[in-house]
């Protein structure tokens, strides 16, 4: 015997109602209900095979990872793939996942790990088109097109692979609902059916999911946490680069970065990220500032821009990419409440070079930099790195571990660092070849960063 019964169900957060709703009372969102047929087989209830174990007795086995052959990759993952580990790659339209995903496969088959790709989305002649762009050659690869869960769920019990991926979530559906595929009862069933069957049989396995206009991962957040990790493949479609970063992770840090470049047959790894984002910099051009950014532990150095024009408009723009706008907000108001930068007046863009994101607030001093350097017209030096956090009375409050991101810059050939006086205080790390510089606030930086030179301050 099975109930049937329909509800409206929200597609972005699984919020259920009785009626058709136009606004989500859980999400906000306009228009996100669907009417879905509900089928809950009633189960007998079973007495559990399992019992509690006390906790010195428990073996705690070590993770036996599986190294994909591709560091990037591996550095994301927290050091590879852990088995019976369930991992959710989103990302745009035609950002790359799909060549991600089918050359890790290839680099695992050619280390003798057995793995199965199911296609959902494209016919088989057409990923073969893709492998063979991309060189895959493993006979230990196998393919699979099928968009029913059931027969998916069948060939990872009986072909039992050690790694799988199911390319994507939303193209699967399970022959007992008969809501339409990619709605919130198909995606719960899918991807519970789909993850239960990894850590039932220990296999590991990749789900590739869409992303939505708002750039989260389509489907409620519930997929999100049924999964051990999730990874995000982000850049700009006008920029080659590719960085890959983990949101969540069970197994390691959700900080480090894998960078990648789309070449015209794979997605390449990026070894040296900070010559590969500072490759094009423009030097001695106003409004152009280099920070050092720590992505877990690896230091990265990336060109901030700025740009200020007087607005034409009774209100200024601001406009940023790849930056926090709360922050450039803020350090437009401590640039002029502090520093005495008339900015208030000022259309204004932000851009973190080469299509990386950089979230950290010890960027606050290159973007300072890049805008005091723009509004005065009065360029930076080339070799010059800056990094800091600004507080909103102007102080420059230290970040972690300097030395790593003094010495990338030393790496790249770099002659100059302004950080925090506190960081340089406590700094471990000397180099007569490059000048270290503490600054306390932020009219110390600007007087710093503009020796002998008066006008900055317009």
């Amino acid at each position: 015997m099975s109930k049937d019964k329909v509800q409206f169900i929200c597609q972005s957060c699984g919020y259920r109602s009785p009626k058709w709703i136009g606004r989500c009372p859980e999400c906000q969102g306009w228009d996100t209900f669907a009417a879905e047929s509900i089928s809950r087989p009633e189960k007998p209830r079973g007495k559990s095979g399992s019992v509690p174990i006390p906790f010195p007795e428990i073996q705690a086995d070590g993770e036996a990872r599986i190294k994909t052959g591709i560091e990037e990759v591996d550095r994301v993952l927290g050091g590879g793939i852990v088995p019976g580990s369930v991992i959710l790659i989103g990302g745009d339209p035609g950002i790359g996942k799909s060549t991600l995903i089918l050359q890790i496969l290839n680099q695992l088959a050619r280390q003798k790990t057995k793995c199965l790709y199911v296609s959902g989305e494209e016919s088989a002649a057409q990923v073969r088109l893709r492998g063979e762009r991309l060189g895959v050659d493993s006979p230990l690869l196998y393919l699979y097109p099928e968009t029913s869960l059931e027969p998916v769920l069948a060939q990872f019990s009986s072909f039992s692979p050690q790694v799988a991926t199911v390319d994507s979530i939303q193209s699967v559906n399970s022959e007992e609902l008969e809501s339409p595929p990619g709605s919130f009862s198909q995606l719960r069933t899918v991807v519970d059916g789909l993850v239960s069957a990894a850590k039932t049989d220990g296999f590991a396995l990749f789900l590739i999911g869409h992303v939505t206009k708002e750039g989260a991962i389509a489907g409620p957040k519930l997929i999100e946490h049924l999964v051990d990790t999730v990874l995000y493949l982000e850049g700009d479609s006008s920029s080659p680069y590719r960085i890959l970063r983990a949101v969540k992770n069970r197994f390691g840090s959700t900080n480090e970065i894998g960078v990648f470049e789309m070449t015209e047959s794979s997605l390449a790894e990026v070894k040296n990220p900070s010559a590969a984002f500072l490759a094009e910099r423009p030097l001695g051009a106003p409004g152009s500032a280099v920070t050092a950014s720590l992505e877990g532990t690896r230091p990265v150095l990336v060109e901030i821009q700025a740009l200020t024009s007087p607005t034409p408009f009774g209100i200024p723009r601001r406009n940023v990419t790849g930056l926090d706008p709360n922050r450039l907000n803020l350090l437009i108001a401590v640039l002029d409440k502090r520093g005495g930068l008339a900015l208030s007046g000022q259309d204004i863009f932000a851009n973190a070079a080469g299509g990386i994101r950089v979230t950290e607030p010890a960027s606050d001093l290159a973007l300072a930099a890049a805008l005091a350097s723009s509004f005065s017209g009065i360029p930076v030096e080339p070799d010059a790195i800056f990094f800091g956090e600004i507080g909103l009375a102007g102080e420059i409050r230290g970040v972690t571990r300097p030395e790593i991101r003094i010495q990338e810059a030393r790496r790249l050939g770099f002659k100059s660092c302004f950080l925090p006086l506190s960081n340089q205080n406590r700094l471990q790390y000397t180099d007569q070849n490059l000048k270290v510089t503490g600054v306390k606030n932020i009219s110390d930086f600007l007087t710093a960063l503009f020796p002998g030179k008066g006008n900055h301050r317009r």
